[in-house]
């Protein structure tokens, strides 16, 4: 492999103390005489070369002309820059992210002295929830430190570092007596296989987050066989395209989440049901089942528990898909964005037929479900289906017409403005027109102007009321803003357009 050394030489122009500067950067003259103004930075004529000498140490030597036929030879130690940075240890950045300099000091502070003999400097009392994570931790560090100052921590957060070493997870976590939850995802721990002699430091783990860490399943069930108390287990996006069974189940588990994986086949869901029998939450978001492919008595069977299931973006295809969610017996909230199914609706007939095919069902979607809004929506699944062939008709229409009896089609309402037509009149032309009420004065002009080809040097709009216009006359359009239902505008009305003039139409223009 390829060694990257640094050194970095003094320059002529530098301090003209040699001894010190040489201390620091750990040169020795070989001929004990003072170190040459000329380098290999300032002199092209300097030989230079680089021998692994122990280790990661490399011996740098030099030879700089003094003479025509001889030349001083001069040498250094360098270090292999893989061992300059040091490795990235949890009681490291521990100690880096609570040292009591980086904090002002205040009332209700409390800085806890280190254990005698600790290389870790006094550090402030630490929060019960601890978020390390992108840290670039790498290895655990001294037991010893993290027994003293972790002692009292619920939390721990160490997602996006460089732990792929269960040895070194197994030393954070068995000196942190109360741990309850714990993120490791991020962490590169494909291939990486937990013996079960090293899982029982988990036990006391009620909350486990391994988000893109490619960990296996084997992985998976000995940490499930050695955590009694686990209660959520968060596994997405770890590219699980098949569920590998277990000898043994996970009865405490109450929560999974296992959104962004590849399961297609509802065959590999069932095993859930096996797996973790108390399953209260089943989160299969962002996964491509097609189907939920079994009896009502195998559902009953498998998931007793289940109350909540999350089903966005998934495959299903069919009614009958959603009909049998009816057979999870305890199933109250559902979650069905996004599935190939409800494209072709609107969105009320997607969250109406939806909701009439699961009547135990009390949150759809993240949103309660109202009296009201139920039976609005079983009334809407009746009409929507019952001008259907009766072999067409699902085996909900039938519930429900029994419950409402057969119901009448709403009378269509057209609350969208109606079109008024008044008769345009200019100079000898007369053209019909239908007027918008809602639209302004200027609108009106730019419609005629338009549609008249009238002369854009500026015109004046007059309404004649075809049964007022005998007692009052013609009614000038002069506000540009004013909306045209202002002016009582009816069918069979006469707009008159004339000429802008400096003179005043008088009334015997009309």
């Amino acid at each position: 492999m390829k060694k990257k050394l640094f050194y970095t030489f003094p320059s002529a122009e530098e301090t003209s103390d040699r001894r010190l500067q040489q201390k620091k950067k750990g040169i020795q003259r070989k001929d004990r005489m003072a170190a040459p103004a000329a380098t290999p930075a300032s002199n092209p004529s300097v030989t230079l070369s680089a021998t692994p000498s122990n280790g990661s140490l490399w011996t740098i030597t030099w030879w700089v002309p003094s003479t025509q036929h001889s030349s001083r030879c001069y040498s250094c130690a360098a270090m292999d820059s893989s061992d300059e940075e040091e490795e990235r240890t949890f009681v490291r950045v521990l100690s880096e992210k609570y040292n009591p300099e980086n904090f002002p000091y205040g009332q209700g502070v409390v800085v806890l002295p280190s254990p005698p003999g600790s290389p870790v400097k006094d550090r402030l009392f630490l929060p019960s929830i601890l978020v390390l994570n992108d840290c670039g931790i790498s290895k655990a560090g001294d037991r010893s430190d993290i027994e003293a100052f972790c002692a009292h921590v619920l939390e721990l957060d160490l997602a996006y570092n460089q732990l792929k070493d269960w040895e070194e997870i197994s030393t954070i976590v068995s000196s942190i007596p109360h741990l309850d939850f714990l993120n490791l995802s991020m962490n590169p721990l494909s291939g990486v296989q937990l013996q079960p002699s090293v899982a029982d430091v988990f036990s006391r783990v009620r909350r486990l987050v391994l988000i893109n860490t490619q960990v296996s399943w084997d992985t998976v069930h000995t940490l499930t066989q050695h955590t009694p108390e686990l209660k959520e287990l968060f596994l997405c996006l770890n590219g699980y395209d098949s569920v590998s069974e277990s000898q043994a189940s996970c009865p405490s588990l109450n929560l999974l989440q296992i959104t962004g994986n590849q399961l297609q086949d509802w065959a590999e869901v069932r095993k859930f049901g096996r797996l973790y029998p108390s399953l209260s939450t089943l989160v299969l978001a962002n996964n491509s089942v097609s189907s939920v492919g079994d009896t009502k008595e195998t559902l009953e069977g498998l998931f007793p528990n289940l109350r909540s299931i999350n089903l966005n973006n998934s495959g299903l295809s069919q009614w009958e898909d959603i009909e049998r969610l009816n057979f999870f017996p305890k199933l109250e909230d559902v979650k069905a964005q996004g599935i190939p199914l409800l494209q072709s609706y609107s969105t009320q007939e997607r969250r109406s037929l939806l909701l009439a095919q699961l009547p135990s069902v009390m949150v759809l979607n993240g949103s309660a479900i109202s009296d009201g809004e139920r039976e609005d929506a079983e009334r809407f699944f009746i009409r929507y289906y019952q001008a259907c062939p009766e072999r067409e008709l699902p085996q909900r229409y039938h519930a429900l017409v029994s419950k409402y009896g057969r119901l009448a089609p709403l009378a269509e309402v057209d609350l969208s403005p109606r079109g008024t037509v008044v008769e345009v009149r200019w100079g000898d032309r007369v053209e019909p027109v239908t007027l918008r009420l809602e639209q302004t004065v200027g609108d009106l002009k730019k419609q005629l102007k338009a549609l008249l080809q009238l002369p854009s040097n500026g015109i004046r709009l007059f309404h004649i009321d075809k049964e007022m216009s005998s007692v009052f006359g013609p009614e000038e359009l002069k506000c540009g803003f004013r909306a045209l239902h202002s002016y009582s505008i009816q069918d069979g009305d006469e707009i008159l357009v004339v000429p802008r003039e400096k003179n005043r139409c008088c009334s015997s223009d009309f």
